[in-house]
């Protein structure tokens, strides 16, 4: 049985069994000096030589010579013989060498993934075919069963690479190869080599030889991200080890020497040397008795492994999950990605299982009318991202993208749509917050959902000196979604309506910086927000994902709380919980402003540029986006339970430049996207009320 974790006291406990052990030691050696010192002092040599002159005094005779080489053997056995007595065997092994599965639930409970092939098992020797065994000896150790552990022309060998920087493989047993994997690390230094040394044949002293053959077994590592032949079995063949024939053996053998080498899947120079490594092995079987002649005859054909594929890769929209989900664990609890790689935790996602069947079924649907074939020059790269998040950050539902395993871009992630007018609650908000300036010099003035602006078309922009002019030279004005003229509108109705002019007074009144420091407040990225300049108030040229979208609409249903959008609730490693560093609630804006917007946002939904969603969910509050060049159509909304960013866009993969959605899925020209977005979110909720 393999050990496990030593405790502290059985630390202490094996520290002093080493210092009793060298003390008996060197009470054992004392008697022995004792009756050896008046020969030592006979023996001691007359340096230097008398009777001698000139430079024959400092030569040494043969018996000096002698005398200094019996010194130095007789150091030398007592310097192992020491070394020996008191290295331990380690309780620990190398965490690479037990590595595990990641498991990954839903907030139900529930498994939603695990990464790898299987949960990680101890196989059995008796469960390793005795001529895959046999493969593995011929390649690397066929001595095994008879050699102490170590191998004396092999460590020569070694110790000249050592110092002379060449090429180590094929100077280590079987033994000296699982203490090196198991217990050290893999540095080519002299001191390494000898305490494996010293760690392989007290093993191979204290051990049975099966079982050091089954722990190498399952330790090893095969490339591919798998240690142990089990995994190995199942990431180059499919199958379990068991059901391997003594040709697949003597592949995953060859293996052995360098996964990175001889894995035929890397190139036509690892296929070559994998197809010469293997015939050697299997000739090498011959001679030691593992397969009969006649028996190797039958094995002329290369058994060609299945190419490395992603395997233990969650596929569809799960990958999307797990992705999001491991990237939050190992930020938020501090871990290195080599660390979580070797697997053993527990993530306790946040997602909805039934609001992802639901989400996914919408986009689905939303996209039975995209036909690349019939129209190559809208729909080919047609996309949608969607995401579903709580009022207290927890995000219940993503859709990323069609497959995980075919595309890894997160369509529901990623920092490429413009906004668009959907960033203009922040705006309104921002202006509640924190007033206007109309007049430099003079104290910010309060607004409220009913002070009035002028919502016609091609309204002139003003500054506190005069009108904005831009760096060609001319006036900015501000225009509206079909040139449409609505007078003096209030606040409130501006977004209701979505009007664009007063939109963009406001936000040069309020500030663009202190618009800005709000919406990274309501939780916006930095890196997502574009330049300062009058059409950042209508989100032209910021980009934020649709989950963070949604983070900041919660806010509004939060009463002004935001909470950061988080991925994970809990996580443990092997039964012991990970301390995260979970998102804490902060006040983004006060309750009363949160109230004012979601009203406009109800009105928007009721009489406004959503009412199309008001039959989906009566008392929704949400807004649609749009932006100048019609290259995205959103739709941002609040029920009670969730807040959910839709996103309607066209973008080629290759170069993530946002195209128009003019004639999408057939629409008529001058056809929004954002209605497709609303149409998308109504079917959703409708799925989950």
């Amino acid at each position: 049985m393999r050990p496990g974790r030593r405790s502290a006291s059985g630390a202490r406990r094996r520290a002093r069994g080493r210092a009793g052990r060298a003390q008996a030691f060197a009470r054992t050696l004392a008697p022995l000096l004792a009756r050896a010192r008046p020969l030592l002092r006979r023996m001691r040599p007359a340096y230097p030589r008398p009777g001698r002159e000139g430079w024959r005094r400092w030569i040494p005779s043969w018996r000096q010579w002698l005398g200094a080489c019996l010194y130095l053997f007789t150091g030398l056995v007592a310097f192992v013989g020491i070394a020996y007595a008191t290295t331990d065997i380690p309780d620990d092994l190398n965490s690479f060498a037990t590595q595990q599965d990641n498991v990954y639930y839903w907030a139900d409970g529930s498994t939603m993934a695990r990464t790898g092939w299987v949960s990680r098992q101890e196989m059995p020797l008796d469960k390793v075919p005795p001529k895959v065994q046999g493969a593995v000896l011929a390649a690397e150790n066929a001595s095994f069963y008879t050699d102490p552990g170590v191998s004396p022309s092999g460590v020569l060998r070694a110790v000249r690479a050592a110092l002379t920087g060449g090429e180590t493989q094929g100077g280590s047993t079987i033994t000296q190869q699982y203490v090196k994997n198991a217990y050290l690390n893999q540095d080519r230094t002299l001191s390494r080599k000898f305490t494996e040394i010293l760690l392989a044949l007290k093993l191979d002293n204290q051990t049975d030889k099966k079982q050091i053959l089954q722990d190498y077994l399952n330790t090893s590592w095969f490339g591919r991200g798998t240690y142990g032949i089990q995994r190995a079995s199942q990431a180059y063949y499919g199958k379990d080890v068991s059901k391997l024939d003594p040709s697949e053996g003597a592949f995953l053998a060859s293996l052995l020497k360098g996964a990175g080498l001889y894995d035929p899947a890397l190139g036509e120079e690892n296929h070559k040397r994998a197809v010469e490594r293997w015939s050697w092995i299997l000739d090498r079987m011959v001679d030691t008795g593992a397969l009969t002649p006649a028996e190797r005859a039958t094995y002329t054909k290369f058994p060609e492994p299945t190419g490395p594929g992603t395997a233990g890769t969650p596929g569809a929209q799960n990958g999307y999950l797990v992705e999001m989900a491991k990237a939050y664990v190992i930020k938020a609890g501090h871990l290195k990605d080599s660390d979580f790689d070797l697997g053993g935790y527990q993530i306790y996602t946040t997602f909805d299982q039934s609001r992802m069947a639901a989400l996914t079924d919408a986009v689905q649907k939303a996209q039975k009318d995209f036909d690349a074939q019939k129209r190559p020059d809208t729909d080919v790269h047609a996309k949608i991202g969607a995401a579903s998040v709580a009022p207290d950050g927890r995000v219940l539902a993503v859709y990323g993208g069609p497959d995980y395993l075919k595309q890894g871009f997160n369509q529901a992630n990623s920092t490429t749509i413009p906004a668009g007018t959907a960033f203009t609650p922040l705006v309104y908000a921002a202006a509640l917050e924190e007033g206007v300036v109309r007049t430099r010099g003079k104290d910010r003035t309060p607004v409220s959902p009913a002070t009035v602006y002028d919502g016609n078309d091609q309204v002139t922009v003003q500054t506190p000196e005069g009108p904005y002019w831009d760096r060609s030279g001319k006036v900015v004005k501000g225009r509206n979604d079909g040139n449409k003229s609505w007078g003096q509108v209030t606040l409130q109705q501006a977004v209701a309506n979505s009007v664009n002019t007063p939109m963009l007074q406001l936000g040069l009144d309020v500030g663009l910086d202190r618009v800005e420091s709000f919406a990274e407040r309501s939780g916006l990225l930095p890196s997502s927000l574009g330049t300062r300049i009058p059409t950042f108030s209508l989100g032209e040229n910021s980009k934020p994902s649709a989950i963070r979208m949604a983070g900041a609409y919660a806010t509004f249903a939060a009463d002004g709380m935001h909470t950061d959008p988080y991925s994970v609730r809990a996580a443990t490693l092997n039964g012991t919980a990970v301390r995260l560093d979970a998102p804490k609630p902060v006040r983004a804006m006060s309750a009363k402003t949160a109230r004012s917007v979601t009203q406009a946002l109800r009105e928007a939904v009721t009489d406004g540029s959503a009412k199309t969603a008001a039959k989906a969910h009566p008392g929704a509050a949400g807004k649609t986006g749009t932006t100048a060049a019609n290259t995205a159509g959103w739709f941002v909304a609040n029920t009670e339970k969730e807040s959910t960013a839709v996103v309607v866009y066209r973008m080629a993969l290759t170069d993530l430049i946002a195209l128009p959605l003019t004639g999408l899925g057939g629409d008529a020209p001058g056809t929004p996207g954002s209605e497709r977005a609303v149409r998308l979110w109504a079917d959703y909720v409708k799925a989950v009320k």
